[in-house]
C-alpha cells in the first residue's frame, strides 16, 4: 500500500492507496480540489458537498451521452457489416469474372491454335504434300465436319490451279 498527501478545498488529507495509483489519485484529487475551490462561501464541508454534487452531475450527463451514442454505435455497427458484406460479395463477383475471362482467353488461344493448324495443313494442301487429319475430340465434331468441308472446298480449288 502507499501512502499519498491530497489537498483539497486547502486540507490536507492522507489517503493510503494501491502501489501504482498514486498518480491517478493525485489527478483525481486535483479535479476534486478544484470543484471545491470554485464555490465561493460556506463551509469546508458545504464546499466539499456541492463538488460532490456537481462531480456527480457531470458523471450523470457523462453516462447519458454515452447512453444516447449506443443506438448511433448500433446504427455504426450495422454499417459497417453491411458494407463488409457488399465488399465480399462484390470479391466474389470479381473472382467470378476473372474466372469467366480466363476461361475465354483459353478459348480464344486454342481457337488461334487450330486456325494456325489449319492454314498450316492449307499451305501443305497448295503445295501438294499429303496431310494427316488431327485425331478429333468428342466435342469438336461439328466444327470439325465444317472444316473438313471448307478443306475439300479449298483442295478443289487448289487443283483447279494451273
Amino acid at each position: 500500500m502507499a501512502d499519498v498527501k491530497l489537498t483539497i478545498a486547502g486540507r490536507p488529507y492522507d489517503v493510503h492507496c494501491a502501489d501504482g495509483q498514486e498518480a491517478q489519485l493525485l489527478q483525481l484529487a486535483g479535479i476534486v480540489d478544484a470543484k471545491a475551490r470554485g464555490i465561493q462561501g460556506g463551509t469546508e464541508v458545504r464546499q466539499l458537498l456541492f463538488a460532490a454534487l456537481m462531480l456527480a452531475d457531470e458523471t450523470q450527463e457523462a453516462q447519458n451521452k454515452a447512453g444516447n451514442a449506443e443506438p448511433q454505435l448500433d446504427a455504426l455497427r450495422a454499417a459497417v457489416a453491411l458494407a463488409e458484406s457488399r465488399e465480399a460479395a462484390t470479391r466474389d463477383e470479381l473472382r467470378a469474372a476473372v474466372s469467366r475471362e480466363s476461361a475465354a482467353l483459353d478459348q480464344a488461344s486454342k481457337a488461334a491454335d487450330r486456325e494456325a493448324a489449319l492454314s498450316a495443313e492449307i499451305e501443305k494442301l497448295r503445295q501438294g504434300a499429303p496431310v494427316v487429319p488431327a485425331p478429333a475430340g468428342p466435342d469438336h465434331g461439328r466444327a470439325l465436319g465444317q472444316i473438313a468441308d471448307r478443306i475439300e472446298e479449298l483442295a478443289a480449288k487448289v487443283e483447279q490451279i494451273p
